[in-house]
């Protein structure tokens, strides 16, 4: 059987994960439903019964079913549909089973229709009024997000009856849902009347796993008569309840699978936030260096998902920032001395006139530090240690018409992608635009932090030469003694998140000024300590990248066996 298959490989269902911006997508289970609904529709997931009615004589009654609610008035005499042609015919079709058109199994077909906005009378009454948003895939209906009055009911729409199959024809293609009871609907929605001889959650089955593709420059549709003409195989009216049965207790399976798998990365999340915590809460190097023993030792079981990896490389740029990743060195020269020879340079720099005058940044209070540092290390502002420089916002800031094919580069937040400027979808400005620009020049070494939009988002200037930034960006030029490598990890650090969230003006589209940046903390280690902590994120950061790569491989290996044994099912 078919549905062996199924059963003998819950683990690879199960394990196949793939994962889309960071967040796990359960892709070996969502193949399973794709491939039970497909067995059901084409007659391999239950035996078929020798005994049972065959689906030629089904559609033999429904078209005297027909017949007879034509003659009594009841319906609209039915339309005559071409003959199926076989390649229209998708695959064999067991014994007992018939092609048929969708319009050999209506009895009826109403359109609805939408009452004049503009007149409030039609609105907000006790009538379900149902659109596209209302229908999903399986469902049943029983109210609407809209409602009608009876008036709105006369003047533009039509009454769908209980039991009735709403079917989207135009923007949600595919949906579809029974009504409950009464519901008008719009004119996006076909109501049909489905022959008492088909079962009604067969049909479900049946139209769902049908590809619909519609038609239209802005809006994808098809016409009532597309509709009719959609071909599906009809089993015995039997072997339709116990598909529908068995379609039931598998997707209940899946249910569970899908509960139980997330059940399983959630303990496994918690799990690893639990141990990494330990790490961070080591009080000096030689306590990490235990901690992380023990952590290592589990490492092919901690970091499985692409979550818990990043998880990893979040705790090793925090255990950079707090001077818990390399042990400190008593001969550096202080992070004080550091700072306050930081200060003359700068203050000498304001007298031979190539900076203006600093600005005064108040001292750092003790209420404002997020942790103790370790000796040797002391706490300074961005914009203690750096000079920062906002984009031109005045006359000369180039908008879209001073952009040009090539020239100085002009960087937006697009650009800024992993560690480095990218060059995809890089705009450029004129040499003429660029002189006159007032600020917001960049040169290579210099970092440019993102102050609205992807709030946060950083990268180092390499290999440009010279360039401009856009109002949304601002320019991080670390002064001599803080290095850029070490400024780029603080920057990427949750400490330097929690400096956003401090910072931020708390509105629905969070952004900072280039002063708010300037206040930022930064945990400041003496100038030797600032490379070797560098050098060492760099090479756990690489291991990191090399669990992922191996993740995701796996990942793609296992989605892979699913869909082969999703095929393997249904030829």
């Amino acid at each position: 059987m078919t549905t062996d298959l199924i059963t003998e490989h819950l683990d690879l269902w199960t394990s196949a994960v793939t994962y889309n911006r960071g967040e796990p997508e359960l892709t070996g289970i969502a193949k399973l439903r794709e491939l039970i609904l497909e067995l059901a529709v084409r007659g391999k997931l239950v035996p078929q019964d020798p005994e049972d009615e065959p689906a030629s004589e089904l559609l033999e009654r429904i078209e005297e079913e027909k017949t007879r609610l034509y003659k009594e008035g009841k319906i609209k005499k039915p339309n005559v549909l071409p003959e199926i042609e076989e390649e229209e015919k998708e695959f064999e079709l067991p014994p007992g089973w018939q092609w048929a058109r969708l319009g050999r199994l209506f009895n009826s077909v109403r359109s609805g229709g939408t009452p004049s906005k503009s007149n409030p009378s039609f609105w907000g009454g006790e009538i379900s009024w149902a659109s596209v948003k209302d229908l999903g895939a399986f469902t049943e209906i029983s109210d609407s997000k809209d409602h009608i009055t009876q008036e709105g009911l006369k003047a533009g729409s039509v009454l769908a009856d209980e039991g009735d199959v709403l079917i989207c024809t135009r923007m949600g293609l595919g949906k579809v849902a029974v009504c409950k009871n009464p519901i008008a609907f719009n004119q996006d929605l076909k109501a049909i009347k489905i022959s008492s001889q088909i079962s009604e959650r067969f049909f479900l089955l049946a139209f769902s796993a049908l590809e619909i593709t519609g038609t239209g420059t802005t809006v994808s549709g098809i016409t009532q008569n597309q509709l009719l003409n959609y071909v599906v195989a009809i089993p015995p009216k039997a072997e339709q309840q116990r598909i529908v049965e068995k379609v039931d207790e598998l997707m209940a399976l899946c249910d569970h699978l899908e509960q139980r798998t997330s059940d399983q990365l959630s303990a496994h999340e918690t799990l690893v936030d639990t141990l990494l915590e330990t790490l961070t809460r080591s009080q000096d190097a030689t306590e990490l260096a235990d901690n992380w023993a023990r952590l290592a030792a589990h490492f092919d079981t901690l970091f499985t998902t692409e979550k818990s990896i990043d998880r990893l490389e979040q705790t090793i740029l925090q255990l950079a920032v707090m001077g818990r990743l390399v042990p400190q060195d008593p001969n550096d020269e202080p992070a004080a001395v550091l700072l306050k020879r930081i200060e003359g340079e700068k203050l000498q720099q304001y007298k031979e006139g190539f900076i203006k005058k600093p600005k005064s940044l108040p001292e750092v209070t003790k209420d404002e530090k997020p942790f103790d540092l370790p000796a040797g290390w002391c706490w300074a502002r961005i914009g203690n240690v750096s000079h920062l420089e906002n984009g031109d916002r005045g006359k000369n800031y180039p908008n879209k018409s001073a952009l040009v094919s090539e020239g100085i580069p002009f960087v937006n937040a697009g650009q800024l992608d992993g560690d480095l400027i990218s060059s995809d979808g890089l705009q450029y400005i004129s040499r003429e635009r660029f002189d006159l620009l007032r600020s917001g020049k960049f040169f290579d070494g210099d970092i440019l932090f993102c102050l609205r939009g992807s709030l946060g988002k950083c990268a180092l200037v390499k290999d440009f030469g010279v360039g401009a930034i856009a109002s949304s960006l601002v320019i991080m030029r670390p002064h001599a003694g803080l290095e850029k490598t070490y400024s780029l990890k603080y920057l990427k650090s949750p400490v330097a998140e929690l400096m956003i969230r401090r910072h931020d003006n708390g509105t629905a589209q969070p952004n900072l000024s280039g002063s708010d940046f300037g206040f930022f903390l930064l945990p400041l280690p003496p100038e030797k300590e600032q490379k070797r902590i560098s050098e060492k994120v760099d090479e756990l950061l690489t291991l990191c990248d090399r669990l992922k790569t191996r993740l995701n491989g796996l990942g793609e290996v296992q989605a892979k066996l699913a869909e082969s044994l999703a095929s393997q099912a249904v030829a």
